[in-house]
């Protein structure tokens, strides 16, 4: 069985929302509602659903560039967490901000991009594996 499910969203960087905005809209993409982050940014979305996240940045750094992650749905959570201890690639998991629930597990693959796989609130992480995530973020 596969722990990914489908393709999610990516997030792009943008020094400039108002123009970012006025691009995508231009292909039917409409903003709507994102989670209460701490920082700015827009959710476009096609349909009711946010395919395109942008996090607004005073400049964009070197790397890894524009694209700061691409995201996928999965199912699982524990499966993915002990394959990836299993083959010692590091990772992170945080909790979506309200008003959204869900998990969201963070890592590098091999060609240093980012990978984000979103699961349901439901989808509980073992206790382990919260306690090893935050031991790789201090």
């Amino acid at each position: 069985m596969s722990i990914i499910t489908k393709m999610d969203h990516f997030t792009i960087l943008s020094t400039d929302l108002a123009a970012t905005q006025a691009f995508y809209e231009m292909f039917g993409l409409s903003v709507g509602p994102r989670p209460a982050f701490s920082f700015g940014g827009l959710w476009f979305y096609c349909g009711k659903t946010p395919i395109l996240h942008v996090v607004e940045k005073q400049e964009i750094p070197q790397e890894p560039g524009v694209l700061d992650h691409m995201a996928f749905s999965g199912t699982d959570i524990n499966a993915l967490l002990q394959r990836l201890t299993l083959e010692n690639v590091g990772y992170t998991i945080s909790q979506l901000p309200n008003p959204f629930k869900g998990w969201q597990v963070f890592f590098l693959d091999p060609n240093n991009a980012k990978v984000e796989i979103a699961f349901d609130i439901k989808d509980i992480p073992d206790e382990h594996h919260l306690n090893a995530s935050l031991e790789q973020l201090r």
